[in-house]
């Protein structure tokens, strides 16, 4: 018996990179899988339906039970259809994948108001309607469930890309909001950062150390019954590389008493203002920061 069998999961972003990786692996532990990607081009343009329709001709053809639907997520409308056809077909939701993602990259200062929306859209209002939805359709049920929510391998900040960056920033604490709402119900929250090889990296001439189908692996267990008493968490994932990251937490406190100035701020500032670069985040690129910024801006 696979890890996931009986169990519906849907996984948005699922016709290429880690969400093809993530519905191959859950169908072959199982799972029934909707197969969700608007098949667009990384920066969101051309859709095709066909994309999703090759992921679950595939999952098919190896014996397992997948449909597909070329859907957008930047939408309520969009993300309902995707989990009503789940529930059409299955009678139910166990688990969700948000995998979808398109990239824009911009300097700050030339960033335009279509490319912040869309991205913002995509990425954020993406993961709240997919992540509502799929819960009340849990909830509903009754036997809760799991929400894998997906951040970005590059949790430190990355040039040209504020809009994807801040989208990303929102999911982690989307992420641990949900958990907290749903504690009651069974239905859990986490979020995965992955650093993986894929399309969106491979367009910018970006090499990391891993591939999608090392993301895998930590998705099946978080959305599988080992893994039912994890929940407002954030792990990050790079080839054979996971880790658990914790909240933000004051490391440094100045009091004075009867407050401060500015000029005595002036004086003390500087000792809380250093950097911890994060451990590992860096060598997952085969790139320096101002490499990175070169690429993206090709």
């Amino acid at each position: 018996m696979g890890l996931l069998n009986g169990k519906t999961v849907v996984v948005t972003g699922a016709g290429r990179g880690i969400g093809r990786a993530v519905a191959v692996a859950a169908a072959a532990e199982g799972a029934n899988v909707v197969v969700a990607d608007h098949g667009v081009a990384v920066n969101g343009g051309a859709p095709s339906s066909a994309v999703a329709e090759q992921v679950a001709e595939t999952i098919r053809a190896q014996g397992g039970e997948a449909i597909a639907i070329g859907e957008s997520v930047a939408s309520m409308a969009g993300a309902h259809r995707i989990i009503d056809a789940a529930v059409s077909r299955w009678g139910r939701v166990d688990g969700l994948v948000c995998s979808a993602g398109i990239l824009r990259p911009s300097s700050f200062l030339d960033m335009s108001e279509p490319d912040w929306d869309e991205v913002v859209a995509t990425h954020l209002k993406g993961h709240f309607a997919m992540m509502q939805t799929a819960a009340r359709a849990m909830a509903k049920h009754g036997t809760g469930g799991s929400l894998v929510a997906m951040g970005s391998g590059y949790l430190s900040p990355t040039p040209r890309l504020a809009n994807y960056r801040a989208a990303k920033a929102g999911v982690l604490a989307l992420t641990k909001t949900a958990a907290l709402d749903l504690a009651d119900t069974g239905i859990r929250a986490n979020c995965v950062s992955p650093a993986a090889n894929t399309r969106m990296t491979e367009t910018h001439g970006i090499r990391i150390r891993g591939d999608a189908d090392d993301i895998a692996p930590l998705v099946l267990y978080l959305l599988s019954d080992l893994s039912t008493e994890v929940t407002g968490q954030i792990f990050s994932s790079a080839g054979d590389r996971i880790a658990g990251w914790s909240d933000p937490f004051e490391n440094h406190i100045l009091r004075r008493l009867g407050g401060w100035t500015p000029q005595e701020l002036a004086r003390e500032v500087p000792a809380l203002v250093h950097e911890h670069p994060a451990d590992g985040v860096g060598v997952l690129v085969d790139m320096s920061t101002n490499d990175f910024a070169d690429k993206l801006q090709q």
